[in-house]
């Protein structure tokens, strides 16, 4: 007897698993229309950002400072120090620049190609996953201690910062190594579960969108055409005059990050008929956890699960941080207990939301919270993973890599689970496997983000494992973990 067959069914569990959204992605399901696109870049983008350092036309600029190319960005890939001087020769920073050029162009001709293959036409009558989240653009780079001291940073931490806070780093970054991006912890599980719905092998390809607070400035522009053109649409209108909200992020040489978060226009998100349009015609609707950060936002989260809700979509909440839980527990619970039928956490986040301390293990966090909510996913990092259902916990064993950088290796996982969720797959060990994957291939590269051949290729081993084989993973069966 397969998993889901084995469930019982008080509401929240009928709604996750006995779905009627489920049966439309059985890999014999006929095909929802399709969503296609054309980008067209915003290659002068980077003359508005002003903040950013000195613009030098398309030539290669010193080392340290950024460029254009191709209509996008470069960024040299050595390390910044706190006196914003390079230990690196001349000669090592030139071939790191140039490795990094020429994956940014496999990367953009990967893209063009996808563009090409998907023109524009009318959006889907419904979205298979609509994520609402805060809309971010990421200023990333490397630093060293002696940096953060410098700037009185506590290493390892998240904090928001004002304009001027913004602008003092900003300014003592100057020199250094850095890139830009449309970031987000939600945005990246969304950019990666496009990929792998992009060119399906079996069932249609998957219609993904996001929600959030953007200002009509230009770095609104750059982060809605950077979505874009990963196949995200991302729907909500800029706010006239606004300004976009960043996260600088900054990683010493033992990976630790520590963010700064200037929230922008991105501290309000409203509850209107827009918002209640998208969410009325969506599948899956994604609450990204940092949103309870803002001032009120817990009004506009609640309608738009009770909208959910009541148009039968599922609901999965990303926990996204630890002292955003403790500082807004309540807030968290008010949509975990009472809307959420996913759960995305790491251990820490986990035990955070079960008020549990540090001693506890991430598989008692797992199965504590399967108790109020029908599917719990929890990562323990290069440890493996949990997903938890009915007071259980399925262990899924890590993936093999070579870490490079572990920056969105949850965030890659959650899409491997959301992706099996929309496939219909009833087996939580090869799903979680598959997320697994995703995560280590995230893990073993630079960037965040889950590249275009590497989630062509998961795609294509996964729609392979499952149609070769029809074994299911039992909640009684002796996969659940008895730790």
């Amino acid at each position: 007897m397969s998993f889901l067959n084995s469930i019982s069914s008080p509401p929240q569990i009928y709604s996750l698993f006995c779905s009627p959204i489920f049966p439309l992605y059985r890999f014999h399901s006929p095909s929802f229309p399709s969503l296609y696109y054309r980008h067209h870049g915003n290659g002068g983008i980077i003359r508005e950002f002003g903040f950013l350092g000195d613009f030098r036309g398309k030539s290669r600029v010193n080392s340290g400072s950024m460029g254009k190319h191709r209509g996008g960005f470069f960024w040299d890939s050595y390390a910044c120090s706190s006196r914003g001087s390079s230990s690196s020769s001349s000669s090592s920073s030139s071939s790191k620049g140039d490795k990094f050029e020429s994956e940014e162009e496999e990367e953009e001709e990967v893209d063009e190609e996808e563009e090409g293959a998907r023109p524009f036409c009318a959006l889907p009558d419904r979205w298979d996953v609509l994520g609402l989240g805060q809309a971010m653009v990421d200023f990333s780079g490397m630093v060293d201690d002696e940096f953060l001291e410098r700037l009185g940073l506590e290493k390892g931490t998240r904090k928001v910062v004002n304009h001027e806070e913004r602008g003092r780093v900003l300014r003592a970054m100057d020199g250094c190594s850095y890139k830009a991006a449309a970031g987000g912890s939600l945005s990246n599980s969304l950019v990666a579960l496009a990929r792998l719905g992009f060119k399906p092998i079996v069932g249609p390809a998957l219609n993904v969108a996001m929600a959030g607070s953007v200002g009509s400035d230009p770095l609104g522009s750059f982060y809605r055409s950077k979505l874009h053109r990963a196949n995200v649409n991302f729907l909500s209108e800029p706010i006239k005059d606004g300004t976009t909200g960043t996260v600088i992020v900054l990683t010493t040489p033992d990976a630790q990050r520590t963010m700064l978060a200037y929230q922008g226009t991105s501290s309000t998100i409203n509850y209107d008929s827009c918002l209640a349009g998208l969410v009325s015609k969506t599948n899956i609707f994604v609450v990204e956890g940092y949103l309870f950060e803002l001032p009120d936002t817990i009004k506009t989260i609640i309608r738009a699960c009770e909208e959910a809700r009541r148009t039968g979509a599922l609901i999965a909440v990303t926990a996204s941080d630890v002292s955003c839980i403790e500082r807004h527990y309540d807030n968290f619970w008010e949509i975990v207990g009472n809307f959420a039928s996913i759960v995305f956490a790491n251990s820490d986040e986990a035990r955070a939301l079960c008020h549990f301390s540090s001693k506890e293990s991430p598989v008692s966090a797992t199965r504590y919270l399967s108790h109020f909510v029908p599917f719990v996913s929890v990562t323990d990092g290069p440890k493996g993973s949990y997903i938890g259902v009915k007071g259980e916990a399925v262990y899924i064993p890590p993936s093999p890599c070579v870490p490079v950088d572990t920056c969105g290796a949850g965030d890659a996982y959650a899409s491997g689970i959301l992706y099996g969720i929309l496939r219909g797959v009833s087996d939580l060990k090869g799903m979680g496997t598959l997320a697994a994957r995703i995560a280590a291939t995230v893990v073993g590269q630079q960037g965040t983000r889950l590249r275009v051949q590497d989630a062509v290729d998961l795609e294509q081993s996964f729609a392979f494992n499952i149609e070769s084989s029809s074994v299911g993973t039992d909640v009684g069966s002796d996969h659940i973990s008895s730790l």
